[in-house]
């Protein structure tokens, strides 16, 4: 039984365009009706995240890349890195490339050193920050555009650093050892009670398939990279197509 939706947003929940359909919001409060509790897992930071927050209201909001959980405006769990090894990663990453956009999110606050934030669709509300100062914060996600991986593999060797990439961008994140979308799903289990078997998981991307792997079924919109279609419990039609409510449609409704 259903009891939890459990979806990706980018390429998953949205359409390409950025939007979600009628149709999606009308099958999602459809399944709230039945009492089917609803959560989003995103790599994008939580002021990224927010004007979807905004839309979809969820009852667990897992965003910054599985680092963070917000439920009600309260504040969950939180993985995050010390102050030292903040500017430890940050001092790497401008030695190495001093001219290089780094982003630092801290909780629903991200600073980010470019001068074209208020450009940003995702970043509009970032702070802007230099970096020629000590930081004085934990953070919880520190991500840089970088010309290729071989920099960003060579400072997380060095530091202990979790490295993650993202489907077709030069944006590579260093994450706390042991986080990610698996370590925060575990936790909202147990703050919610609700059993892994007894929730459903959309995604597409490399960094889905561990959700997809530990909830009770696992399902992947038909755009998703070749290796999620082949774990994939199910397989449902094109983020463009509204493949999670269709799903959801036929499956819960």
């Amino acid at each position: 039984m259903i009891k939890m939706i459990l979806t990706d947003l980018d390429h998953t929940l949205l359409r390409e365009d950025g939007s979600i359909s009628d149709e999606t919001l009308k099958i999602l409060s459809k399944c709230r009706e039945q009492d089917i509790l609803f959560a989003i897992a995103t790599a994008r930071y939580w002021i990224g995240a927010e004007r979807y927050i905004e839309q979809l209201k969820p009852d667990y909001e897992i965003t910054t890349d599985g680092t963070l959980i917000h439920s009600k405006d309260k504040c969950i769990f939180s993985c995050e890195f010390s102050e030292e090894e903040t500017n430890q990663i940050i001092n790497s990453i401008m030695s190495s490339l001093p001219s290089a956009e780094i982003t630092v999110a801290t909780g629903k606050r991200v600073y980010w050193n470019s001068k074209h934030i208020s450009e940003s669709e995702k970043l509009h509300k970032a702070i802007y920050n230099d970096y020629s100062a000590y930081l004085n914060v934990k953070a919880n996600k520190i991500v840089v555009e970088l010309p290729d991986e071989i920099i960003a593999k060579q400072i997380a060797d060095r530091l202990g650093c979790k490295l993650q990439s993202y489907r077709g961008e030069k944006w590579y994140a260093f994450l706390p050892k042991g986080s990610g979308k698996i370590t925060a799903i575990e936790a909202m289990i147990k703050a919610s009670s609700v059993s892994a078997e007894d929730i459903v998981a959309f995604g597409d991307d490399i960094n889905d398939i561990e959700m997809l792997k530990l909830c009770g079924k696992g399902v992947v919109v038909a755009n998703a990279v070749a290796e999620v279609l082949e774990i994939a419990d199910d397989v449902t039609c094109s983020n463009d197509d509204d493949g999670v409510a269709k799903w959801l449609k036929g499956n819960c409704l």
